[in-house]
């Protein structure tokens, strides 16, 4: 039977290392003749990235430390790595360490350490790559061809991206002038190139400042000559208008590709010298979302002609699509949010996926009897999961009647309930992007509160993906005014209907999320406190070269142009709103973040300095935009945890008390 105590001071077994070693997901799985290859998150070894190697057989083995495979072309990374499959000799496999961005050839078979095939540039950020594909019949020994992104001079948009050849017999290793550029600078940023089956063509995607990919980009081919020369690059499709996020070619020579001329990113099949695309399933679903990595994949061609995609309204599952017909038939299973990332061996389908039960772990659909079964990065309850939150997915009214989507995951804990009367303390997640979601799934960290008494929601504010081009376009120009209004009617409407305690309700989120909890502190009265992670708080300093090439100009279609209106960056920005300021928060910052700087943090608290606002900074050395080291992850939720009790009065002596000065 349950004991009664206050909410939020309820005993849990998911403590902080706990959550924290399960923070991450699988990516970038890719097969390798009948072998499955991904990375995963390693947070107890610094945040590294591991590339795992599954073997017919079902053995599981990982290339170690100190090797990270994780690229950082556009800062968010992309792709990191391909491979040839399997040779006589075994597979060739080629990758991006994180620590000085080079490629380097692997031969997991041999005994031989990975080699470098690209040099190091001491210019600004470096040579960077990121989508590779392998051609070994390129060149006297292969080519690995791929994005480069490289620097031009110290500043962060001192920059330019190509799509370039590298020798696989390392002799670009120590020379610029080995690699081989294929593209010209028609666009500053592209992904790597699609290679049509008869070798004769290549196709890509490409997008220009001030555009984001979600707002508009062109699919370009080119002809590729005997000498392996791109030539005659023209645009298929696409423009300011519409997002093409991935195009892949068919074995017939036709270019599979998800667009959202629609209002919705649906599939289409296009001619391969263009012309009107075909619709292959029209829906108001998404079957991709937005571009933030370099090379991610929603949909794969079978050899059989059928398409196995992702897709969906809110949540995502794995269906096969028939082109012809346009009958899609989905999986069964209870996975409600698979990652872009799938990949085919002969009739078999392997992705990421996970569900509000699971965290996410590689799945396998056999298309010939329909069965699937986990492969690899099993879940595993590491508690019993009567622990675990049972989210409620709702739909909220908003100003003006428009809708609000979130998910509700009220406090569950079966050896614990609150006193009769009291009403739980609730926070708000705000995700980052914001042109992204937060999906249904198995979070430990959002575990943690509400196995102690804490409910949480998650809002999918307007701007979200998932729910089509005109729920994301309420965001334009609207930054700082959409997001915080919908994340503060959806916890008025909490309140307002008993479920949790107006007088304890909270803010956080990190990123683009910090930021819509930092203007909702200094723009509402609705929260009693907040946690601002990585965020950004200044607009005019992070629109003026104070963050990274690929989103330096995002702020002109989430905010306008800043030479045409000056005075609404300065307005919303919370730095130059501090005297509203009146609840106590916790400010978690990385030191070497480069698209949120410390600055922006170092700047708001000079502000708040000497208003009386109790607050708590805490700043991690080694850490990036995106916390990935145990240490870092474990440190910054206890901290919010303990803001929590001093703030909404609790009692947490599992704790260390975190520190509020004035």
């Amino acid at each position: 039977m349950a004991s009664t105590q206050a909410h939020g001071s309820w005993p849990s077994p998911i403590d902080a290392a706990l959550a924290a070693s399960h923070d991450g997901r699988p990516e970038y799985a890719g097969a390798v003749g009948d072998e499955l290859w991904w990375t995963e998150p390693r947070p107890a070894e610094a945040g590294r990235r591991a590339l795992v190697r599954r073997t017919a057989d079902g053995t599981t083995t990982e290339l170690p430390a100190p090797w990270n495979a994780r690229s950082r072309v556009i800062e968010y990374g992309g792709q990191p790595w391909a491979s040839t499959g399997r040779a006589e000799g075994g597979p060739l496999i080629v990758f991006v360490h994180f620590d000085d961005q080079r490629l380097y050839a692997y031969e997991p078979d041999s005994a031989r350490e990975p080699w470098p095939l690209t040099p190091v540039s001491a210019v600004g950020g470096g040579l960077r790559w990121a989508d590779p594909r392998l051609h070994p019949d390129r060149g006297p020994a292969g080519e690995v061809w791929c994005v480069l992104e490289e620097f031009t001079g110290d500043a962060p948009t001192e920059l330019r991206r190509v799509i370039a050849a590298v020798p696989l017999d390392g002799s670009a290793a120590g020379d610029r002038s080995a690699v081989r550029e294929l593209s010209r600078e028609r666009h500053r940023f592209v992904t790597g190139p699609e290679v049509s089956p008869d070798g004769r063509r290549a196709a890509w995607i490409g997008w220009d400042h001030p555009l984001m990919p979600w707002d508009g980009t062109e699919v370009v081919v080119a002809d590729i000559a005997d000498d392996g020369t791109f030539h005659g690059a023209r645009t298929l499709i696409g423009g300011p208008d519409e997002s093409v996020p991935q195009i892949q070619w068919t074995a017939d020579g036709h270019l599979l590709l998800a667009s959202d001329r629609g209002g919705w990113w649906n599939l289409y099949r296009l001619a391969p010298d263009g012309g009107e695309p075909v619709a292959l399933c029209s829906r108001e679903e998404e079957f991709a979302a937005g571009l933030w990595k370099v090379g991610l994949v929603w949909f794969r061609p079978l050899e059989n002609g059928l398409i196995a995609t992702l897709h969906g309204r809110g949540t995502t599952t794995l269906g096969i699509l028939d082109p012809e017909t346009g009958d899609l038939v989905d999986i069964a299973g209870p996975w409600t949010e698979w990652a872009p990332t799938l990949t085919v061996q002969g009739s078999r389908v392997v992705g990421v996926a996970a569900s509000p039960h699971s965290a996410y772990e590689i799945v396998e659909l056999d298309t010939a009897t329909g069965h699937t079964r986990i492969i690899g990065a099993p879940h595993e309850d590491a508690v019993d999961p009567a622990y675990y939150p049972e989210p409620v997915v709702r739909t909220f009214t908003g100003p003006g009647g428009r809708e609000i989507h979130a998910q509700v995951y009220p406090p569950r804990n079966p050896d614990r309930t609150g006193p009769d009367g009291e009403l739980p303390p609730y926070v708000v997640w705000a995700h980052g992007g914001p042109t992204s979601h937060a999906a249904l799934v198995l979070d430990l960290e959002i575990a943690y509160f509400t196995s102690r008494g804490i409910g949480v929601a998650e809002v999918n504010y307007g701007g979200s993906t998932g729910y089509g081009r005109a729920y994301r376009n309420r965001l334009r120009e609207q930054w700082g005014v959409v997001d915080v209004e919908d994340c503060a009617a959806v916890a008025g409407a909490l309140a307002a209907e008993g479920t949790a305690d107006p007088r304890r309700l909270a803010v956080r989120g990190g990123s683009a999320g910090g930021w819509t909890t930092a203007a909702s502190l200094t723009g509402t009265d609705v929260y009693a406190c907040g946690t601002i992670i990585y965020p950004i708080l200044d607009l005019t300093g992070w629109g003026t070269d104070e963050t990274h090439d690929f989103e330096s100009r995002y702020l002109e279609s989430l905010v306008g142009p800043l030479a045409e209106v000056p005075e609404r960056y300065r307005e919303r920005s919370p730095v130059t709103r501090t005297d509203r300021l009146t609840a106590p928060f916790l400010l978690l910052q990385g030191e070497d973040d480069p698209i949120c700087p410390p600055v922006q943090c170092e700047r708001f608290l000079a502000a708040v300095e000497g208003r009386g606002i109790p607050h708590a900074y805490r700043t991690y050395p080694g850490e990036g935009h995106g916390f990935r080291r145990a240490g870092t992850m474990i440190d910054a939720i206890e901290s919010e945890l303990s803001l929590y009790a001093q703030v909404f009065g609790f009692d947490r002596p599992d704790v260390v008390a975190l520190e509020l000065r004035k």
